[in-house]
């Protein structure tokens, strides 16, 4: 790997911390440093682990200049800094979600663009519009929604969402300032040849993530179920067939090493990143693998009204990347969850207030 000092936005949040600690161990040579403004609960908890990997803290707000301006030197750029929540501005102001999403990349560029940097961006599958995902047709089973695969569609097939999807229509605030942003890195990439890399990611989980409900459904799933607290199934009837593939963080780490491995591809390009068909549940599947790994059954709730951004199904077709970097997941739902579970068990004094 080319890269020698890397920082990490949002590097003490999930995403971010994992993808340290991973990059720590696999290059020890490789200075990486963390930049957060903690503001998620739960993120203090890693600045111990972070500092047990050698890997540097910086606190600060990325939507602050002056912040981001007394970075140390770099040579790659990870922005995983984002409000994540597809809800973010619904019912409140638009602007924290655009100041956190669209602002805070944009001092990431340019600070890249000042330091001669690369920039790989994560980006989400939530660009892509929510009407014409909802429209394509569907069968309902007893545990789930199935596209039928009968419209024909740039981007589309039974494979899942490809990155020709057309991109015409509303997609929540939240879907519009990472659609923004990555429109911005392609023109920087084009005006200043700076290496970026775009990776539009579906539900990313595993251990360490602070789930909540609008953000990190999965853990929150197995952290309910581990702690005894109830859970509703919200949407599309109450009933918990809405679908999502997903992605393990060491499953996105061992392709982030496969794209740090080829500096041609980093031209601004982008790429669905997800579990695919082969991983994929729906809510009452994922209470079923709960059930066994915890040996609970919790309670239910069923509320049949449908926010109106909630998706039917996404399943994230990533064929392309598949291609371009011989790069697919290993982990199943079954292996992500039960990681999820052993880190919920080894660490329930300090995550049961958070999570249950």
């Amino acid at each position: 790997m080319e890269f020698r000092q890397i920082l990490i936005t949002g590097g003490a949040g999930f995403v971010g911390s994992n993808l340290s600690v991973s990059l720590k161990e696999a290059f020890p040579s490789v200075a990486v440093t963390a930049f957060d403004n903690l503001k998620r609960r739960g993120s203090e908890l890693n600045l111990a682990r972070l500092r047990g990997h050698g890997i540097q803290f910086v606190h600060g707000d990325v939507r602050c200049w002056e912040d981001v301006e007394q970075w140390p030197a770099f040579d790659l750029l990870i922005d995983c800094s984002a409000e994540p929540s597809v809800q973010a501005g619904l019912d409140a102001s638009p602007l924290p979600v655009i100041a956190n999403n669209l602002i805070g990349t944009i001092h990431c560029m340019e600070a890249a663009r000042r330091n001669n940097a690369a920039l790989l961006f994560l980006s989400t599958s939530r660009v892509y519009p929510i009407a014409p995902l909802n429209r394509l047709a569907v069968f309902e089973e007893p545990t789930r929604f199935r596209w039928t695969g009968e419209e024909s569609l740039p981007g589309f097939s039974v494979e899942g969402i490809a990155e020709e999807f057309p991109l015409d229509g509303p997609r929540s605030l939240y879907g519009a300032t990472k659609l923004a942003s990555e429109l911005l890195l392609q023109e920087y990439a084009f005006s200043y040849r700076m290496p970026v890399l775009i990776n539009r990611c579906g539900i990313l989980t595993g251990p360490w993530q602070m789930g909540k409900v609008d953000q990190g459904v999965v853990t929150l799933w197995v952290a309910r179920h581990a702690f005894d607290r109830e859970l509703t199934y919200c949407g599309y009837g109450g009933h918990g067939k809405q679908l999502r593939d997903m992605l393990h963080t060491s499953d996105l780490f061992d392709l982030l090493c496969r794209q740090l491995a080829r500096p041609s591809a980093w031209d601004g390009r982008i790429y669905n990143v997800g579990g695919g068909r082969a991983v994929c549940a729906s809510l009452m599947e994922l209470t079923a693998v709960c059930r066994e790994l915890t040996g609970k059954t919790i309670d239910i709730r069923s509320r049949p009204e449908t926010s109106p951004v909630d998706l039917r199904i996404y399943v994230t077709d990533h064929r392309r990347a598949t291609a371009d970097f011989g790069w697919r997941p290993q982990r199943a739902v079954h292996d992500i969850l039960s990681d999820i579970y052993s880190w919920l068990q080894a660490r329930r004094s300090d995550l049961r207030d958070i999570l249950a």
